[in-house]
């Protein structure tokens, strides 16, 4: 679903407009403290970001959302289901960063929801991939039903694989709850 509204917000499918905003957030070091690979340095590693997230639409027809307040233009976060593959598994990965001015407001769990929501029936399993000192990230995935079924080194750094309701461990893993 190229947008989706939920009770207070509008995400809508990323565009090249978009690339101020997810520069902003991107290279903020705030929003990036449990990033392994850190802030974005630039604009043009923004840029190809961005770039990796518009070819996802193209070629997939999913991929992650701008995240704007109702009746807002600015761009308060990014979010969304992407395709990818996680120790070996294929899956869409849920993915949310958010303006600090937006943290603390619930938007990251509404857009979690949405995206659970949109990734149903979709064939995959839906996961989150949180390091485990993350523990904003783990309060969102698990308020939205995700739960975690494993435990792995992602990006080099000790981290959960949550899975979406229903949550069966994913294929040839043993679930660590």
């Amino acid at each position: 679903m190229e947008v989706v509204q939920t009770a207070r917000l509008v995400l809508s499918r990323v565009t090249a407009d978009d690339l101020i905003a997810v520069h902003e957030i991107h290279s903020d070091p705030r929003t990036n403290v449990h990033n392994p690979a850190g802030p974005s340095l630039d604009l043009e590693s923004s840029r190809a970001m961005l770039d990796l997230w518009l070819a996802d639409w193209a070629e997939r027809g999913l991929g992650y959302w701008a995240a704007r307040q109702t009746g807002q233009a600015r761009v308060i976060g990014f979010g969304g289901l992407r395709r990818a593959i996680v120790d070996r598994d294929e899956v869409l990965n849920l993915y949310y960063r958010f303006r600090p001015s937006a943290w603390g407001h619930g938007y990251a769990l509404e857009l979690a929801e949405a995206a659970l929501h949109v990734g149903e029936g979709l064939g995959r399993p839906v996961v989150a991939v949180i390091g485990d000192d993350n523990e904003r990230s783990r309060k969102v995935a698990e308020r939205a039903g995700m739960r975690k079924d494993r435990s792995i080194p992602y990006g080099g750094v000790p981290s959960g694989v949550y899975v979406a309701r229903p949550y069966p461990a994913l294929p040839g893993r043993a679930r660590t709850m």
